[in-house]
C-alpha cells in the first residue's frame, strides 16, 4: 500500500470511528432520556444496567437515586441486590461441582442430605434429583411466610434453620420431574448441599470458587445492608410503595435470594453465560451444561413439545418480539433482570431500587432490547388445530399452585376459562385480561403477544385434562365445582355484612342488653375482626411470619368467627317463633358458618402465618 494510501485508509478508519462512536453517544442520550422518563412515569426511584452489544460492546449506566432522602444519584459504580437472579449465579456453582464430578446432577438429592431425615422422608422426597431442584421440578412448595418475613432470621444461622420439621416443609405437590413449580425452598436445599460437599458455608465456597474464577470482585453471596452491623456504604438503599426506605433483613431461605453485586460484575457473569463455559482456556462448567441452560427436558409439558420453561437457573423468555434466556429478580426494595441472547451475543441486565407493586418493569427490558437492535423472530405459522380440543374447553386451575397456604384462594380467584374462537382458543381469568391463543401444531398454542409456542394441551397419567405455558401447569375442573365455591364465598359475605349491620343497629337500638341477644355472639366474633388491624399497622412487615401479637391475635379471631357464628344459630333457631328477624339472624350466621367450614378445611382457619 503506498504512502497516500494509508494515509487515506488512515483518515476513513478515523472517520468511521468519529462518526460510529457520535452514533453510540446519541443512542446512549436518547437510552438515557427514555428510561429516566421511564422512571418518572412509572414511580420508580433509581436504576443501574449494563449492556453487551456487537462484538462485545460493554455500555453500562445508571439513572435516578440510589438514596431519596439524600437525593444521592444511582452511579454505574454503585452495588445493588437483585433478589432471584441469585438463583442463576447459585445454580452456575452448583454446575460447578458437576462439571468437577463431585455432584452427580441426576442422583437423589438425599444422596449429598445426610440427616435431614431422622427416619423416612416424606412421601415422592426420594425422586427428587439435583437436576429438579435446579429446574423448579422438584414439587415442593415455594416458600411459607416465616421463611420470608421473619425478624427471627440470622444471616450467619445454619441453612437448616429454614427446616425445623423438614416432614412437613419437605412434602411434594407434584411427582419430581413432572411439572414446573417455584421453589425458594428447593434452592435453600442446594445451598445445604453445596454446603454438606464442600464442608464449608455456601457463602464462602460460592465467594471463593465462582465469583472468583469469574473476576466478579465486587459481588458476594454473604449477607449486606443499608444500616446496622453489615452496612455496606456502596450499597443503595432499596425503596418500596410511596417511596419509603427499605434496610435489607435477613432471610431464612437466603441462598435463594441473598446476592449483592455491580453492574460490572452482571456483565462478567453474563459474558460467561453467552460462552462455552470456559474460563482462561480452560472448562469452568461442562459446554453441554451450558447449552441447556433455559432447555427444559423431562417434564410433561416440554414431553409434549412445549420449548417455554426453565432449565438449571435460566428460563427462556419469549417477549416484546424476541426469544432470550433469564432471570428476574423481586426482593423486598429491588427489581432485577439479567437477560443473554445467545445466538447475537448481547444481553443485559438491571436493576432497579424500588420495589413497586403496579409499575411496569416490561417496559424497561423493551427498551434494552431496542437498544440492544436484537433481531425479531418469526412467529410459527397458524396451522389446523387438533380436532379433539373441544375436550379442553373450560376452567383450570393451577396444579399445584406456588404457595400451598393460598392454594383455596389461587383455585378459586386463579381459575382461567379456556373457550372455542374459531379455530383459536381465549384464555380468560378474573386476574388477567382475555388472550387469544393460535394453534401452531398437534395441541401446541401460541399466545398473541410471542413469537412461539407458549402453551400446550395434553393428558395426564391419570387421564386428566392438563394445559401449560412452561412456567406453571393447570388442571381442568368442573365448572360446577368452582361454582360451588363461588356460591359459598358469597353467601359468607353476605352474612357477615347482614351480621355486622343487624348487630350495629341491636347496639344503638338496645345498647347493653343486645348482647342478651341471638345476634350478639356472631357480631361480637365479627367486630373482632378488626382487633389485629392496628397492630399490623404498627409492626415491620418483616415480622409478618413471626409469632406477634398482630398475628396471634388475627388467629384468635378467626377461630372465634365460627365458634360465634354458630352460638347465633343455635339461638336464633331457639328464638325464631319470637320473632321472624331471629331467623334471618340464624340464617346468615349459616351462611358465614359454611364458609369458615370451607376455609377450615383449606387449612385457612385459623388463619396462622407463623405456620
Amino acid at each position: 500500500m503506498s504512502p497516500r494510501a494509508r494515509i487515506a485508509h488512515k483518515a476513513l478508519a478515523f472517520l468511521i470511528a468519529v462518526l460510529g462512536s457520535s452514533c453510540c453517544q446519541a443512542g446512549a442520550a436518547d437510552l438515557q432520556t427514555d428510561i429516566e422518563r421511564v422512571l418518572a412515569e412509572e414511580g420508580l426511584t433509581g436504576i443501574v444496567w449494563t449492556l453487551i452489544g456487537e462484538a462485545g460492546e460493554v455500555s453500562v449506566g445508571a439513572a435516578g437515586l440510589r438514596d431519596n432522602r439524600t437525593a444521592s444519584a444511582f452511579t454505574p459504580d454503585t452495588r445493588f441486590h437483585v433478589g432471584s437472579l441469585t438463583k442463576s449465579v447459585l445454580a452456575t456453582g452448583v454446575l460447578r461441582l458437576v462439571t468437577e464430578g463431585r455432584i452427580d446432577i441426576d442422583a437423589s438429592a438425599l444422596r449429598y442430605l445426610p440427616g435431614l431425615f431422622p427416619d423416612e422422608p416424606p412421601a415422592g422426597f426420594a425422586d427428587i434429583t439435583i437436576r429438579h431442584l435446579l429446574d423448579h421440578t422438584a414439587g415442593l412448595n415455594d416458600a411459607h411466610m416465616w421463611q420470608m418475613f421473619s425478624e427471627r432470621a440470622d444471616p450467619d444461622a445454619p441453612l437448616i434453620a429454614a427446616f425445623p420439621d423438614p416432614k412437613l416443609q419437605l412434602r411434594t405437590r407434584s411427582h419430581p420431574g413432572s411439572r414446573f413449580s417455584y421453589s425458594n425452598m428447593g434452592y435453600t436445599l442446594l445451598g445445604v448441599i453445596i454446603e454438606s460437599i464442600v464442608g464449608d458455608r455456601y457463602e464462602i465456597y460460592l465467594d471463593e470458587h465462582v465469583l472468583a474464577p469469574l473476576a466478579m470482585h465486587d459481588s458476594t453471596f454473604a449477607f449486606t445492608t443499608q444500616e446496622g452491623d453489615d452496612t455496606d456504604p456502596t450499597l443503595a438503599w432499596g425503596h418500596v410503595d410511596g417511596g419509603s426506605h427499605y434496610a435489607a433483613s435477613p432471610i431464612f431461605l437466603r441462598p435463594a435470594g441473598q446476592f449483592t453485586t455491580t453492574a460490572a460484575d452482571l456483565t462478567r457473569f453474563a459474558e460467561f453465560l453467552l460462552g462455552d463455559g470456559e474460563i482462561g482456556g480452560r472448562t469452568f462448567i461442562d459446554e453441554s451444561l451450558m447449552r441447556t441452560r433455559g432447555t427444559p427436558i423431562g417434564t410433561e409439558a416440554a414431553n409434549e413439545g412445549l420449548i417455554a420453561g426453565y432449565a438449571l437457573g435460566m428460563g427462556r423468555r419469549d417477549r416484546h418480539g424476541v426469544v432470550g434466556y433469564c432471570h428476574g429478580g423481586n426482593i423486598v426494595g429491588f427489581v432485577a433482570m439479567l437477560c443473554i441472547f445467545p445466538d447475537e451475543q448481547k444481553a443485559f441486565a438491571y436493576s432497579v431500587n424500588m420495589d413497586n407493586e403496579i409499575a411496569d418493569y416490561g417496559r424497561l427490558d423493551s427498551l434494552f432490547i431496542e437498544a440492544l437492535n436484537i433481531a425479531a423472530v418469526s412467529p410459527p405459522r397458524t396451522v389446523v388445530p387438533a380436532a379433539d380440543m373441544s375436550a379442553w374447553h373450560g376452567r383450570f386451575v393451577p396444579s399445584p399452585n406456588r404457595f400451598q397456604m393460598f392454594e383455596y384462594l389461587d383455585t378459586v380467584f386463579g381459575a382461567i376459562r379456556v373457550s372455542a374462537d374459531g379455530d383459536s382458543l381465549t384464555l380468560a381469568s378474573l386476574q388477567k385480561g382475555a388472550r387469544k391463543l393460535r394453534p401452531v401444531g398437534d395441541r401446541l398454542y401460541s399466545a398473541s403477544d410471542r413469537i412461539s409456542s407458549s402453551h400446550v394441551f395434553f393428558r395426564g397419567e391419570e387421564g386428566e385434562y392438563l394445559m401449560s405455558d412452561g412456567f406453571q401447569t393447570f388442571e381442568k375442573v368442573s365448572t360446577a365445582y368452582l361454582i360451588a365455591h363461588w356460591i359459598s364465598i358469597l353467601l359468607g359475605l353476605a352474612g357477615l355484612i347482614w351480621i355486622l349491620i343487624a348487630g350495629v343497629i341491636s347496639l344503638v337500638r338496645y345498647r347493653a342488653a343486645m348482647f342478651r341477644r341471638p345476634e350478639a355472639p356472631a357480631f361480637v366474633a365479627s367486630a373482632l375482626l378488626f382487633v389485629p388491624i392496628p397492630f399490623f399497622v404498627n409492626q415491620s412487615f418483616m415480622a409478618l411470619g413471626d409469632f406477634t401479637l398482630a398475628s396471634a391475635s388475627l388467629a384468635v379471631v378467626t377461630l372465634l368467627l365460627p365458634i360465634g357464628m354458630l352460638l347465633t344459630f343455635l339461638l336464633a333457631m331457639k328464638k325464631w317463633r319470637l320473632s321472624r328477624t331471629n331467623l334471618l339472624h340464624g340464617m346468615a350466621a349459616a351462611f358465614a358458618l359454611q364458609w369458615c367450614a370451607v376455609l377450615a378445611g383449606s387449612g385457612m382457619l385459623p388463619f396462622r402465618l407463623w405456620v
